[in-house]
């Protein structure tokens, strides 16, 4: 089995990004989508993104912003992999490919499992996430349906994820990865260095 793929997803300042890096974080994350605690702008992420290894991806995260706004941002950003957060169509995650973005499509998982399966099957090549309702939110999904038809390519696991349920969570819904925002936060917004090392740790022992 593939090592499982880690996400560390809101990270906003040198230490953070470096915590991640260090514990062996696969992806760091940079919110771009407006409303959110842990907003950045594209300056600071890419003078974040500038001490990260290249084999480390950096991700801009955005949610249903028009398609030239997140190509200028993600490319003054200069991150290398877009993340679409919203209701975004498979074809805008062609044209950011074209352009030369890795991606991920973030569904919640009342979206995902409404799909029917002809749509389904057009994400089947594409690497995606599923989440809760409610982004960011800290909170867990029941992952029944998920079970039960587990999406066929590279999934990441999230929403309500911490350094005390992971292990458990990949032991039991065997996600391709899993990405965490609030779980690693000692107060919303603000990362808590030593909760992102102890998740990355939990997350690699259930492999």
């Amino acid at each position: 089995m593939p090592q499982l793929y880690i996400k560390i997803c809101g990270l906003s300042t040198p230490e953070s990004i470096a915590a991640a890096v260090d514990a062996g974080a696969d992806a760091v994350g940079f919110v771009f989508a407006p409303g959110s605690p842990r907003t950045v702008d594209a300056e600071l992420a890419r003078t974040l993104g500038g001490t990260v290894p290249k084999s480390v991806e950096t991700v801009g995260v955005f949610r249903n912003q028009p398609l030239a706004e997140v190509l200028d941002i993600a490319k003054r950003a200069a991150v290398s992999t877009v993340q679409l957060h919203g209701d975004e169509p498979i074809e805008d995650v062609r044209v950011l490919q074209a352009a030369g973005f890795k991606t991920l499509r973030a569904f919640s998982v009342d979206a995902f499992e409404a799909l029917p399966a002809k749509e389904r099957s057009l994400w089947d090549a594409e690497r995606i996430l599923i989440d809760a309702v409610e982004p960011g939110a800290g909170v867990t999904f029941d992952a029944t349906n998920v079970l039960a038809e587990p999406p066929a390519g590279m999934w990441l696991l999230a929403g309500g994820l911490n350094p005390g349920n992971v292990a458990g969570l990949v032991n039991t819904l065997k996600p391709s990865g899993v990405d965490v925002s609030s779980g690693v936060e000692s107060s919303r917004g603000i990362k808590d260095n030593g909760l992102i090392a102890d998740f990355i740790r939990a997350a690699r022992s259930a492999e």
